[in-house]
């Protein structure tokens, strides 16, 4: 099942190194604003140093973007902790400025 979601980025927060050595990951959050009237705003985790280089790489807070995502559910003492993991993001083709054509000269402007 392919989940996704139109919006705008409104924050990119600060990379979070968690544990030490080998053992250490990366996670980051970000949050869309889908500009709906009610519940606008939603949150979304990159998780691992690969996915986080490349968000931060192409990604910048006003962009207008599709997030494609996971749902992800986790126990820990009898609570339950979901999270939108994050595993592509597309610019919003209609935001992107189009390619200006490359003027072709006119033949008649030969100077001999």
């Amino acid at each position: 099942m392919e989940l996704k979601v139109k919006g705008t980025i409104q924050t990119i927060g600060e990379i979070q190194t968690i544990g030490t050595g080998e053992k250490s990951f990366q996670k980051l959050y970000f949050t869309i604003d889908t500009g709906e009237q009610y519940d606008s705003m939603v949150a979304f985790e990159v998780f691992s140093q690969d996915k986080v280089e490349q968000f931060l790489k192409w990604n910048k807070v006003g962009d207008a973007v599709t997030v494609k995502f996971n749902i992800k559910t986790r126990e820990y003492n009898g609570q339950y902790y979901t999270t939108l993991s994050y595993w592509r993001c597309e610019k919003d083709s209609s935001q992107t400025p189009e390619e200006k054509a490359v003027p072709v000269e006119d033949e008649n402007d030969l100077p001999f």
